[in-house]
């Protein structure tokens, strides 16, 4: 996806249809993946901070990436969200010393003063959390990870090693769980592949082969079939069409063979969809959504609803609404995680902080304009102890 999609809101002046839940597959086993993400998130940040520790003085230049090259391209993926509004900035009294000395006060001894280690590591940036970690093994000899795991447990214990892994390295590991662990979760595909700009796709990629000596297309082609594999594949390319000029009559040819691919046909050309949602620019997508309208009397998101099904139509929608919105396809991810029985934690931990440093906080406003509620009140009512603090701490404000 574009970074363009994050720096404009969609101008549509109707309201796109109510779209059915996407959440996780019923053999997707949450509480086995959430374990399993935990483990591989420790194991793959103690490499990060060797590599940190073998660079010296240049430590912050490698705070995401041994690699230049790497560190190059997190940069220019932050660049993409130059405007955006996160819940977490780098703290400006930072002193990595002083904290890692905190930490070790609050975790010594019998007891441990978990509401301390919450203040203190979501009022720090990601940045700033690995240069505490680094500290803390210079001065005690002891892994702030190892210690972090002695002292806290489930879902508590996932978020806040979730906190101390780059979102880089987060976002592949999310993957790799989701391809190779206990069953397919295809809800973490389409959530990642669909909300993620070309460069973020890139980069995961690079990530995802550096760290697992495997090619995240072909695990996919691996792992899934039919036009939902398909629409996947066209993703992982990352070959969106620049910004720029919208060319006024593509949109309207674009607009009409997406009209004669469903609607105007019997049976649907998935490969027109595929083609089009996965490859043309932002803006130009959303003029096409705006003429389809025009000319089939359905907003974008009923023809796929009544034209295909299953997880190729759960991708096209999540695809469409970040092209309209990637702060409100989100906080609809984040509502459909804790509504009715049960809370799917490793989606509402997962978005909660690859965003914290990046839009939750547009997040929040949009889920309070969407839902009728805060994601403030949501949390608060939907989970509990150590674990909801974290998370409000985490979500930053009440909007109400």
């Amino acid at each position: 996806m574009p970074s363009e999609i994050l720096l404009h809101r969609a101008s549509e002046t109707t309201d796109p249809p109510a779209v059915a839940p996407t959440g996780p597959s019923p053999g997707c086993g949450r509480e086995a993946k959430l374990q399993f993400s935990l483990l591989n998130l420790s194991s793959k940040r103690s490499s990060i901070l060797a590599e940190l520790g073998a660079e010296g003085s240049d430590r912050p230049a490698v705070l995401f990436s041994a690699s230049v090259s790497t560190c190059q391209a997190r940069e220019t993926t932050m660049a993409h969200f130059k405007g955006m509004r996160g819940t977490v900035q780098d703290s400006t009294n930072f002193n990595d010393k002083e904290d890692a000395e905190h930490l070790r006060k609050a975790m010594k001894g019998l007891g441990t003063d978990e509401d301390a280690i919450v203040k203190l590591l979501i009022s720090r940036s990601n940045k700033q959390r690995q240069l505490i970690a680094l500290t803390f093994k210079t001065l005690f000899g002891r892994d702030l990870i190892d210690d972090l795991k002695s002292e806290l447990s489930g879902k508590f214990e996932a978020l806040l090693l979730a906190l101390m892994v780059p979102a880089h390295l987060y976002d592949a590991s999310e993957l790799r769980n989701a391809i190779k662990g206990l069953g397919t979760c295809e809800h973490v595909l389409i959530e990642i592949m669909a909300s993620r700009t070309p460069a973020q796709v890139q980069h995961i990629k690079e990530t995802y082969k550096k760290e697992y000596d495997s090619d995240l297309e072909q695990d996919i082609v691996g792992d899934t079939s039919g036009n939902f594999e398909r629409l996947l594949v066209s993703l992982v390319q990352a070959n969106r069409d620049p910004e720029g000029r919208v060319d006024a009559g593509q949109v309207e040819k674009d607009a009409k063979a997406l009209f004669d691919a469903g609607e105007k046909k019997w049976g649907t050309d998935e490969e027109t969809f595929i083609s089009i949602l996965a490859t043309r620019s932002v803006s130009h997508l959303r003029k096409v959504f705006d003429h389809y309208m025009t000319i089939s009397g359905y907003q974008i998101e009923e023809s796929i609803q009544s034209e295909t099904g299953g997880n190729f139509e759960k991708l096209l929608l999540a695809v469409v609404k970040s092209v309209r919105s990637i702060q409100g396809y989100l906080a609809e991810v984040l509502y459909n995680a804790m509504k009715g029985a049960g809370t799917d934690d490793q989606t509402l931990i997962r978005v909660m902080v690859s965003r914290s440093e990046i839009d939750l906080f547009d997040i929040r406003q949009e889920f309070r304009k969407n839902f009728g509620k805060s994601l403030h009140a949501m949390i608060q009512s939907d989970t509990s102890g150590d674990y909801r603090n974290a998370l409000l701490h985490l979500c930053g404000g009440l909007d109400d």
